[in-house]
C-alpha cells in the first residue's frame, strides 16, 4: 500500500502544480513529502520528475505512470468505497452449516421470511450432521445442538436444549413406566450410535442436584435421531431425545416424557463463528433473527406439560 500512496502523492503533485501544494492537501510536511517522491522514484530506478526553480514537469515515465497509475488509484478507491459500503449493509452471501433434522424441522420454516427482510442477502444452507470445519470449509456460521467441542470458534447461544427420556403408550402398557434411571436397566432402550460412539450410558440428576449415570441397552441404534423417535412411537423401547426433536409426538400423545423427577443436564443450542471481530453484518442479523424466533421460551417447549 506504501507504493500505491507514493503514486497518489506523485498525481497529486502533477494535479496541484508543486511539492508543496500537494503536500499541504495531503496533510503532509513538504519534506516528507520530497522523500516519498524519492523512494518512488527509486523502487521504480526512473526519474518521473523534471524540477527546475519555478516548475516541475513529467518525465516521459513520469506521463506513463499518471496514466497507469490514476486507473489503480481509482480502482482502489472505487473497491474501498464497495468494500466499506458492504461492511455496514446487510448484504452478500451468507453460508451457514447445521444438522440435518434441526434445520429441516425449525431453520427452513424461517427462511422465507428471513430473506424477505433482508433482500440483499443471499442465503447458502448446508444441512450435514458432521461437524464440518467453519474456517476450512468456508462456513460465516454453524448451528451446534449440544456440548460444544470446538473452543477455537467463537459462539453466541440461541436457546436452551432440554432434553427427555420418552416412551410410547403402547411400550408403556406392556412394559410399565420406569421409576427411576435405574430400573432403565430392565429397559429395552434405543441407542444414539454417532461419531463419539454407541452412547449407551444417561446422565441425569436428582432432586438434591446429585448426578446420575445409568448405562442401558437395547436391540436397535441408529447413528441419527430420525428412526429412534420413530422406534419409539411404533413402541419398540425407551428413547432419549431432544425434545425439539419429540415435540410433535410428545403434544400428540404418541410419546410420554418419563422419569421427570429426573432431569437429563440441561444443554443449549449455539450460534458458532470463525472470529469475534469484524463479523459481516449478515452474519450479526441472522444469529438475531434466530434468536428472536427460536429464543426462550423456544417453540418446542410451548404446550409440552412440563416444560
Amino acid at each position: 500500500m506504501d507504493r500505491l500512496d507514493d503514486i497518489q502523492l506523485f498525481l497529486r503533485v502533477l494535479d496541484q502544480g508543486s511539492i508543496s501544494a500537494a503536500a499541504r492537501s495531503l496533510d503532509l510536511s513538504v519534506a516528507v513529502a520530497s522523500q516519498r517522491l524519492k523512494r518512488l522514484e527509486q523502487n521504480l530506478q526512473v526519474r518521473l520528475l523534471h524540477r527546475t526553480t519555478r516548475h516541475l514537469h513529467p518525465t516521459p515515465e513520469g506521463m506513463e505512470l499518471a496514466e497507469q497509475g490514476r486507473i489503480l488509484v481509482e480502482d482502489l478507491d472505487a473497491l474501498t468505497a464497495r468494500l466499506r459500503q458492504g461492511a455496514s449493509a446487510v448484504s452478500g452471501t451468507l453460508r451457514v452449516t447445521m444438522s440435518s433434522s434441526f434445520g429441516s424441522q425449525y431453520v427452513s420454516p424461517l427462511v422465507p421470511a428471513f430473506l424477505a427482510t433482508y433482500p440483499d442477502v443471499k442465503l447458502s444452507v448446508s444441512l450435514s450432521d458432521e461437524l464440518l470445519d467453519l474456517v476450512g470449509s468456508g462456513y460465516d456460521l454453524g448451528i451446534r445442538v449440544g456440548v460444544l467441542r470446538d473452543p477455537g470458534l467463537v459462539s453466541r447461544r440461541l436457546t436452551r436444549n432440554r432434553r427427555v427420556v420418552c416412551a410410547s403408550p403402547d411400550y408403556l402398557r406392556r412394559h410399565g413406566a420406569p421409576r427411576t434411571p435405574a430400573d432403565l436397566a430392565k429397559h429395552e432402550c434405543l441407542l444414539l450410535a454417532g461419531g463419539s460412539g454407541r452412547q449407551n450410558i444417561w446422565h441425569f440428576t436428582d432432586k438434591k442436584g446429585n448426578a446420575i449415570a445409568q448405562r442401558v441397552k437395547g436391540r436397535f441404534e441408529s447413528t441419527q435421531g430420525g428412526p429412534l423417535r420413530d422406534a419409539a412411537v411404533a413402541g419398540l423401547g425407551v428413547s432419549l431425545h431432544s425434545l425439539w426433536h419429540v415435540h410433535e409426538q410428545v403434544c400428540s400423545g404418541a410419546l410420554k416424557i418419563l422419569l421427570a423427577d429426573y432431569p437429563v443436564p440441561m444443554t443449549y443450542i449455539h450460534a458458532v463463528m470463525p472470529q469475534r471481530r469484524l463479523v459481516p453484518p449478515r452474519v450479526r442479523a441472522f444469529v438475531d433473527f434466530l434468536t428472536e424466533h427460536l429464543g426462550d421460551p423456544p417453540p418446542w417447549e410451548r404446550g409440552v406439560p412440563g416444560a
